[in-house]
């Protein structure tokens, strides 16, 4: 706690004080003696002066002996007369002081500087009290950071790839810029708008956005802000944030997160009375009791609408909800040219072609992307960021770090090599599956070895285009029991992939005999309530692990044959990559085809870098884009 300069000052008077009470006093020194050394000093005739004083009713005699060296004696009796004669026989000179008044002085100097070290403990007491109260008045205050008019750099055109989102938008902007347009016709702007989206997908930098376009003051925090133990607390933030809204309106109020307050209410094992609870009823009653004069826009995110509580999400409250998805090939080629606005790109790096191979990616992505290629052009002494920085991000980025030091066995790595290839093959000869774009078996983060393909941007996926990601993502351990007899366990990460994907298509989609039939369970770990019971009966549990052992089963033995009738290649491919230890979706094209690859010395078909792909772990399934 830091005390208020006033106290300093009191402290600081108290101490001066002290120290003219010491300057003042009377101070002894020299010799100190009793009544028998002092007669005996004075019969030997070594004393020079002597004052007689009275303290407190007690006589006692200070002065100088002739070597010049001061001395006082103790108390002595009442009555010195003896003292006095022998020092009038002796010729000294006896001087009567007159009763010391500074003993009184000292008195009353003590006790008012106990008075004021006591005041000032007094006051320091109640400005600590006072301080506690104000903090536990604090305690219920808003911690929204608030971002003054002007201040809110961003506008629409630093956002890409959700134009639909910024269409919907650009509706609230037009509202707190001319209010009065919407008052004379009776309209009502949504008093709330949900952003929904996966993360990283550029809600919060839409808000910021729309508060820069606006230009009017911007509020912004998390849902747990409002969330704390005690009681009541998450409530009184609520009413405070919207009654500084109110104060600087028009503005926009950002809640991020907002699935941390507005879960469903009456699902608390130990009641509904829980301070969560409390604040979302509270926050539901200050959303709906706007003035329709009023122009505060609420804004909120979250990558979870399906936990919010209805009420939250009925007309009044959050009106709209605005779906932020991760951007198609065109928002990504704009999300990459914002990103790259203050990167030097060489030339060579082709933006176009690196958003053609980055499906499924969300800005955020992104721009990790490029700002990790920005580094290790930094790393390598380079001005510009090449096309090689790009891809080596995109490896570092996706796959992890290379790991060359680590020792792998020349087994291991074929091994590793026959996997991978049987992925690489499988991908290249079947019709509806995503071709490969590299191949290594160079270790990277926990993988001996990886795969990346280029996924398509689909909207709808066939059954034959799930069935042909079945079989590349068995390819690989089909591709070691075609080429050495022998299975490892490299494909762990493969199976649970494949049957993941599977049990969709059995559960979600319908693309089994048990039938068009939504069989998936729902996720209720955030109910509270563990584990949810199935929604079918046992016998229909049994249908479903048959039919996604059946569907698992019947790929595999199709990867198996189809690397059986050519095993040639798969050889081939595997013994170019263990000497390579890379090669691009081109190079194995052209082994398919029968022809030669360029010699180790000369420059290989891979792709110009900069061609970010989605990827997989070691001899694992594309990352599912449904």
């Amino acid at each position: 706690m830091s005390w208020p300069r006033w106290a300093w000052g009191l402290l600081g008077g108290a101490g001066v004080l002290l120290v003219v009470i010491v300057l003042v006093m009377p101070r002894g020194g020299g010799q100190d003696l009793n009544n028998s050394d002092f007669m005996q000093v004075l019969r030997q005739g070594e004393v020079q002066s002597a004052v007689l004083t009275f303290q407190n009713g007690t006589a006692a005699i200070r002065g100088q002996l002739k070597n010049g060296e001061p001395y006082q004696t103790r108390a002595l009796a009442s009555d010195p007369a003896v003292q006095l004669e022998a020092l009038q026989a002796r010729g000294v000179n006896v001087q009567y002081a007159p009763t010391s008044r500074l003993s009184g002085l000292s008195l009353l100097s003590g006790l008012l500087t106990l008075a004021l070290i006591a005041g000032l403990v007094m006051v320091l007491l109640r400005s600590r009290q006072g301080n506690t109260q104000d903090a536990t008045t604090t305690f219920g205050k808003s911690k929204a950071a608030v971002i003054s008019e002007g201040q809110v750099k961003l506008n629409f055109t630093d956002v890409a790839g959700c134009d639909e989102a910024k269409q919907d938008l650009q509706e609230v902007v037009d509202f707190l810029r001319h209010p009065e347009r919407y008052h004379q016709l009776g309209a009502r702007i949504p008093h709330g708008l949900l952003l929904v989206g996966p993360p990283g997908s550029g809600k919060t930098l839409l808000a910021k956005a729309v508060a820069g376009e606006a230009r009017v003051p911007y509020f912004s925090l998390s849902g747990s802000d409002f969330v704390e133990m005690f009681v009541g607390v998450g409530a009184a933030r609520v009413r405070d944030l919207f009654e500084q809204a109110r104060k600087h309106a028009p503005c926009i109020v950002f809640i991020d997160e907002i699935d941390a307050v507005g879960r469903k209410r009456g699902l608390n094992v130990q009641g509904g009375n829980d301070e969560r609870e409390q604040t979302l009823n509270q926050l539901l009653v200050e959303m709906d009791g706007f003035a329709s004069g009023q122009e505060v826009i609420i804004l909120a995110a979250t990558n979870r609408p399906d936990v919010l509580d209805a009420a939250l999400l009925r007309p009044g409250r959050f009106d709209r909800q605005v779906v932020v998805d991760a951007p198609d090939v065109r928002g990504r080629e704009m999300i990459l040219r914002i990103h790259a606005r203050k990167k030097p790109l060489d030339p060579s790096v082709d933006l176009s072609l690196i958003a053609r191979r980055t499906a499924g990616m969300v800005g955020a992505e992104l721009e990790n992307l490029l700002n990790e290629a920005a580094l290790l052009a930094a790393r390598a002494g380079r001005t510009r960021i090449v096309g090689r920085d790009v891809d080596e991000a995109r490896d570092r980025v996706l796959m992890g770090p290379e790991r060359r030091s680590m020792v792998v066995r020349e087994a291991d790595r074929k091994v590793t090599a026959y996997h991978e290839v049987g992925h690489a093959l499988a991908a290249q000869l079947l019709p509806h599956a995503d071709k490969v774009h590299k191949l290594t078996v160079v270790p990277r983060g926990r993988s001996l070895g990886s795969a990346l393909y280029t996924p398509e941007d689909r909207m709808h996926h066939t059954r034959s285009a799930l069935l042909d990601r079945l079989c590349v993502a068995l390819a690989g351990h089909a591709a070691e029991q075609v080429a050495t007899g022998q299975v490892t366990t490299g494909a762990a990460n493969d199976f649970q992939q494949a049957t993941a994907l599977a049990r969709r298509m059995v559960t979600e989609w319908g693309m089994s005999d048990v039938g068009q039939i939504a069989l998936a369970q729902e996720s209720a770990g955030y109910l509270g309530y563990g584990p949810q019971a199935a929604a079918y009966s046992d016998q229909t549990a049994q249908q479903i692990d048959e039919q996604v052992s059946r569907l698992l089963n019947d790929q595999y033995e199709r990867a198996v044959t189809l690397l059986t009738e050519h095993v040639h290649v798969l050889n081939r491919l595997t013994d170019e990559l263990v000497i390579r230890e890379s090669l691009s979706g081109e190079d194995v094209q052209t082994v398919l085809e029968g022809g030669a690859l360029p010699p180790l010395d000369q420059p290989s078909t891979e792709p110009a870098a900069g061609h970010g792909t989605e990827t997989s772990r070691p001899g694992s399934l594309a990352p599912d884009p449904i």
